[in-house]
């Protein structure tokens, strides 16, 4: 699926007008957390704010504000209050607030997507009683353009609330805050093989940033996602010095020895800084064993050894199928972003991957 911020970029460079919308606040049980966004064009949506008869709804208003005339403010910003009742054939009995902005020109898009590169959380302030444009604010409060107008935001507005929400100014008007998480956490994949390939295909869907590495420049698709960086290097080793503290790390190159010197490499960072989210090693028990065996032999301990996780992927999917393998690999990185939620900020997700549960995997993807 097309997130939204792919599709503006999109939309603009064909210079299609669309509607973004956004749930601004929620109340009660509802489909999708405020935040949530999509966009609608006359005849397209692209990603999703919950789906069933809100979504038909929304499409109503998005479709009637692009058919109405620009220069009017009801056709460029509004505020509505949706009841998730029987009257709208849905039983989530909540309310949804949805933020309705109609984007013709380039705006702060591109700015926003370079802070989603940077893995730089930011705030997008719409102004909902006027047609003034978009602002970027940094997560301090302070605006991403200081040469901007003072709009009677107070910094605190941005500092004590950690979620999209409508408030006021100093003046009383109305804002939407909308807050743009980055993509995070951090994944480095070794290998653009048919399975690497798959992965990166379902990781470009969540919320997270990938640093694809491989030899082969001509193994990478032309077109990706824009939290997908691509490193086409001849020493890849050199790869995992780049990464971010608390990455993820995923191994699965062309080449056994290659892996090899990947494992020792991504092991060796890991018991100099502490600092390795997670690592996981495409492949058998066989191969895990030769390998610890090798690193051994090298002087990694024990306990140095079972920070690597090989086999990967979740339990009761045993498909070989490149596609069967990254459903059940991405699917282990999300319950590992999970658990990293509930830990203290700032420290990487040490979770190893419960070993009760890689004991049902096959013994042989690698």
């Amino acid at each position: 699926m097309t997130t939204w911020l792919a599709a503006l970029r999109e939309l603009q460079d064909r210079s299609v007008p669309a509607v973004l919308v956004t749930v601004a606040e929620i109340q009660g049980s509802t489909p999708r957390e405020a935040g949530a966004r999509m966009v609608y064009t006359a005849d397209q949506q692209y990603d999703t704010i919950g789906g069933g008869h809100l979504e038909w709804r929304a499409a109503q208003i998005a479709r009637a504000m692009l058919e109405g005339d620009a220069a009017q403010l009801p056709a460029q910003r509004r505020l509505e209050r949706i009841a998730l009742g029987p009257s709208l054939g849905q039983c989530c009995g909540g309310v949804v607030f949805l933020s309705f902005e109609r984007v013709d020109a380039i705006g702060v898009w591109k700015e926003l997507e370079n802070h989603w590169r940077s893995g730089t959380d930011v705030w997008r302030a719409l102004p909902l009683d006027s047609a003034e444009p978009v602002q970027l604010y940094e997560t301090d409060g302070e605006a991403c353009d200081l040469s901007g107008p003072d709009n009677g935001l107070h910094a605190t507005l941005f500092r004590d609330v950690r979620k999209t929400y409508v408030t006021r100014d100093a003046y009383g008007r109305r804002w939407l805050l909308d807050l743009c998480r980055a993509h995070q956490p951090q994944v480095v994949l070794f290998g653009a093989g048919h399975v690497g390939a798959a992965i990166v295909k379902v990781l470009a869907n969540l919320p997270c940033r990938v640093l694809w590495v491989d030899e082969r420049e001509d193994m990478f698709p032309e077109q990706l996602s824009p939290q997908i960086t691509v490193e086409a290097t001849d020493v890849p080793n050199a790869a995992v010095d780049m990464a971010e503290p608390g990455a993820y790390y995923l191994v699965m190159t062309h080449s056994h020895a290659l892996d090899q010197q990947l494992t020792e490499r991504i092991l060796k960072r890991d018991a100099a800084h502490g600092d390795v989210g997670w690592f996981g090693l495409i492949g058998s028990y066989t191969k895990r064993k030769q390998f610890e065996h090798r690193l051994a032999d090298r002087g990694f301990t024990q306990e140095q050894l079972n920070r690597m996780t090989c086999p990967i992927g979740i339990p009761g999917i045993y498909g070989k199928e490149p596609s069967s393998i990254a459903i059940a690999v991405v699917a282990q990185l999300m319950q590992l972003w999970e658990l990293r939620l509930i830990q203290p900020q700032h420290q990487p997700a040490r979770n190893k991957f419960p070993p009760a549960l890689a004991t049902h995997l096959l013994d042989g993807r690698g």
